[in-house]
């Protein structure tokens, strides 16, 4: 594939990055969902009488392709992407140029961790030492590359109504990393692969006044808890 041969050095990388956008993802066509197992549907009339809301999406991976969040960017809502990955992020930049997109690796505390890259284009670039088994030996070797990692708190001020997470088993550590008390995002989704995850998970959010609400394939849904709750 033509990827392969696609890297940030390349002269070809920015037009390959339209490449992408125009023809792999067609973006001029206009779609009921752009999310993995429709979540953004879910998402939309959750918010329904929320037109200009805000977004914190971490691990955001690509500005459409399985994306919880751009049907709300089309709707009028803005927010902050995050993503390990800075091809992720010259696609955001691209294609979102009303988001803040920023490129770094969260955890609940500041540390020197080894990202492992598959490819630049690829949902599975991680700092989690278990995801990083799905990823070959060889191009674990040549790809990876170690970074200082981050607190949603000190790089994001600004309060938001929804929360996307989608960081390959590291969904604790980035809740942990998360003021929740001051952010308050009305609703939060979670990519959860097992039961035990699920219960630890559900527990931590209980603190914050959140409850579960739905699953939508691997992604879980809990709710800022109202009066009428």
């Amino acid at each position: 594939m033509l990827k392969k041969y696609i890297s940030k050095k390349s002269i070809f990388y920015k037009p390959y990055l339209f490449f992408r956008i125009f023809w792999l993802e067609k973006i001029f066509i206009k779609r009921k969902t752009y999310s993995q197992c429709g979540e953004d549907i879910f998402i939309k009339k959750f918010f329904q009488d929320y037109p200009k809301g805000k977004y914190l999406d971490i691990g955001a991976f690509n500005p459409i392709k399985y994306n919880n969040t751009y049907l709300l960017y089309l709707m009028g809502w803005s927010g902050t992407n995050i993503d390990l990955n800075q091809t992720s992020i010259d696609l955001f930049n691209i294609v979102r140029p009303q988001d803040t997109n920023i490129c770094a690796a969260i955890s609940d505390k500041n540390e020197k961790v080894e990202v492992h890259i598959e490819n630049i284009f690829s949902p599975l670039n991680t700092i989690s030492k278990n995801f990083s088994k799905n990823l070959s030996m060889g191009k674990k070797k040549v790809n990876s590359y170690f970074i200082e990692t981050k607190k949603i708190n000190d790089i994001v001020k600004d309060k938001f109504d929804f929360l996307n997470i989608d960081i390959e088993g590291m969904d604790l550590k980035v809740l942990k990393s998360i003021d929740l008390s001051y952010y308050k995002p009305k609703l939060v989704c979670l990519e959860i692969f097992d039961q035990k995850s699920f219960a630890e998970l559900e527990k931590y959010l209980l603190n914050f006044n959140y409850i579960y609400v739905m699953k939508f394939g691997p992604s879980y849904f809990f709710k800022l808890k109202t009066k009428n709750d």
